[in-house]
């Protein structure tokens, strides 16, 4: 498992010393966060990184996870679509389950902590079935910036049951709300599978194992087989690219239990792709080996993110990080992270041809790309790493808290498994088998 020190090379002395002094007051307090999935997409990522980090500065903290029916996923799923602004068909009997599912899950919970943080629409109900006596945090990460209001008005009396409402930007931001509103910027684990570094050998294996050729550019879209992340629209922008360089396109996507529609949309893309796969100009590579997405990104000439919405989108975080240029829609969190014309280049997700003009002026000028990725590198050293984002964690743990003592308090430790129906993550990292 990963302590502090093994950041200090990446993030400094300096670093490492604040966030020692922020943890000073919180020394054995018991935090839990609680999301939908062990694995698959950002936010598990996150927490299998923080949450280790969090208990080596001195906090007792844990990940659970809520676990329900299949239909569960496919509701909660449908409001995560909503939230982002399409629409939604609630019926009582989807709601009900949302709810259900909770508070089954919520009778096999004991809650005798100092904070709880919640993560996304999944678990929100849970708050309502217990005795609230500590802080409960409600962390959304995906795009709310016009959600659909039917849905809205259903999750509102949820959210204001919490104290703290923690969103990705400034743009998130809900006028209406009772609750605090909080913004912290997710981040990426630079020591993680995905983001560690690695040689040029080991890069050739992984991908050569993966049957990706690597005689031409290769322009990559690492994301969730998601209808926000546009994957045919982006078989479009390849139509265009590839008549004025000869490249190949491919996609590395990743799966997840709480995102159902996945195989559909894959389906969809495959279909469509299909003369590009016969010629192996597209290639389609399942990206649930963090090592192989690592060795995948770093051998790829510019990485392409076309998104129609975004919470924030940790994959051109990690496309940065590897010192590549990026060229990515103008949506959500990614103009955040990335620079335009520095590290890469925004685009509107209307406009597919311009989206393909930036491609291919990136691949026609590798220096100019060179230099985007060193720029790009720099901004995520600064602003978007796991060690950030434990110091931003620690600085809400002091306000909800209200720990203006000197003196710690000392709880009994937390049973690190418990013997239910439902998953419960260690707070060890589990490093996946990539053999």
């Amino acid at each position: 498992m990963k302590t502090l020190d093994d950041y200090r090379e990446i993030i400094g002395e300096e670093a490492l010393t604040e966030i020692h002094e922020k943890a000073r007051n919180l020394q054995e307090k018991r935090v839990i966060h609680i999301n939908s999935t062990s694995h698959g997409g950002g936010v598990a990522e996150i927490l299998s990184s923080l949450v280790p980090l969090m208990n080596d500065a001195g906090i007792q903290a844990e990940w659970r996870v809520i676990q329900g029916p299949p239909d569960f996923y496919n509701v909660t799923k449908s409001f995560h679509n909503a939230l982002q602004g399409s629409t939604v068909d609630l019926d009582e009997g989807k709601t009900q389950l949302w709810i259900q599912t909770n508070e089954a899950f919520s009778s096999s919970q004991e809650m005798e902590v100092d904070c709880v943080i919640v993560h996304d629409p999944q678990p929100l109900p849970l708050i309502q079935f217990f005795d609230k006596k500590e802080p409960w945090v409600w962390r959304c990460h995906v795009d709310i910036s016009n959600p659909n209001a039917m849905l809205w008005d259903i999750l509102t009396p949820y959210i204001e049951k919490y104290d703290t409402f923690v969103i990705s930007s400034k743009i998130y931001e809900k006028e209406n709300l009772s609750v605090k509103q909080r913004i912290i910027h997710p981040a990426i684990d630079p020591l993680s599978p995905k983001n560690m570094e690695l040689t040029t050998e080991q890069i050739n294996n992984l991908v050569g194992e993966a049957g990706v050729p690597l005689d031409k550019p290769l322009v990559t879209q690492v994301s969730r087989m998601d209808l926000w992340k546009d994957p045919e629209g982006l078989l479009g922008v390849f139509d265009k690219v590839k008549q004025e360089v000869d490249c190949r396109l491919l996609y590395c996507f990743s799966s997840s239990v709480d995102d159902p529609e996945g195989a559909e949309v894959f389906t969809r893309t495959y279909r469509k792709a299909q003369k590009y796969i016969e010629s192996g100009d597209v290639i389609f590579v399942e990206g649930n080996n963090q090592l192989l997405v690592n060795a995948i990104q770093r051998a790829s000439t510019v990485l392409v993110q076309k998104s129609i919405k975004e919470g924030f989108c940790l994959c051109v975080t990690e496309a940065l990080w590897k010192a590549k240029p990026v060229v990515a829609t103008n949506v959500g969190g990614i103009p955040l992270q990335l620079r335009e014309a520095e590290s890469g280049f925004l685009v509107d997700p209307r406009n597919g041809e311009k989206f393909a003009d930036k491609v291919i002026h990136v691949l026609q000028n590798p220096d100019m790309a060179k230099q985007m990725g060193e720029k790009g590198k720099e901004v995520v050293r600064k602003e978007f790493l796991i060690t950030r984002l434990l110091m931003d964690y620690l600085d809400l743990f002091s306000s909800v808290m209200g720990r203006d003592s000197q003196e710690p308090l000392t709880l009994p430790s937390l049973p690190v498994f418990k013997e239910n129906n439902f998953v419960v993550a260690p707070c060890a990292q589990i490093e996946p088998n990539y053999s």
